[in-house]
């Protein structure tokens, strides 16, 4: 094996640590979000450091494999991708860890469960783990056919997020205790909806890589992917 692809190997398997370490973060806030799990919500926020980490170091790994071997075409567009990535993959272990703090604060647990279910919040969950999990798949297979499936499920995602103030407002006017909760589930709901447009930036990041294809302001329907 040259010592190119031996790097190459190196810097991927290190993405492919941090990806399934921030699958990991997004799932065990969600469970600690449903089941009120404090102490699993302190789990997620301590990791955080550990997401940090690796994307300091994946980006250092992709600025010396350009350095050293100066490559061209798909192999800097991958590097290039993979740094861009890795960032943004950081930002959702970013508000992973905001989610796991909005438990550990333990002040809105008067708020009812049945909100949860008017506001589809954990309809918004799934679509953000089946989108982080498929934007891995994407670029694991090196296949930008799941483009399309991944950008329909953040179209999901963004018109929870839309609905939400208005099925808020409806909720907290016979019950105007829970105004403060409200609004920080209301803060909460952006987090998730942030996550999805951080797990569309991964795709396009992929279609560039695989395909040279530059979705972002390209005026092109990204669901025709």
């Amino acid at each position: 094996m040259k010592h190119t692809e031996q790097e190459m190997m190196l810097i991927k398997e290190d993405v492919t640590h941090m990806w399934q370490l921030v699958i990991s973060q997004l799932d065990k806030a969600k469970s600690a979000f449903f089941h009120n799990d404090v102490e699993l919500a302190r789990e997620v926020i301590s990791r955080e450091k550990r997401v940090d980490l690796y994307e300091l170091n994946i980006e250092s790994s992709c600025e010396h494999y350009i350095a050293l071997f100066n490559p061209v075409a798909i192999d800097l567009r991958l590097m290039l991708s993979l740094m861009k990535i890795c960032r943004t993959l950081e930002r959702i272990g970013d508000f992973a860890a905001g989610i796991a703090l909005h438990i550990v604060d333990n002040d809105c647990r008067t708020i009812p469960v049945e909100w949860y279910e008017e506001l589809h919040l954990e309809q918004m969950f799934d679509c953000l783990q089946e989108m982080l999990s498929d934007c891995y798949s994407a670029l694991d297979s090196e296949s930008s056919k799941l483009a399309g499936k991944i950008l329909l499920k953040d179209k999901d995602v963004n018109e929870i997020y839309h609905k939400a103030p208005r099925v808020l407002s409806e909720l907290l006017t016979p019950a105007p205790q829970h105004i403060y909760c409200g609004l920080k589930l209301l803060l909460l709901i952006r987090k998730l909806e942030r996550i999805g447009d951080h797990c569309s930036n991964i795709v396009e990041e992929i279609v560039f890589y695989l395909d040279a294809k530059v979705l972002k302001h390209s005026g092109t329907s990204k669901t025709s992917l």
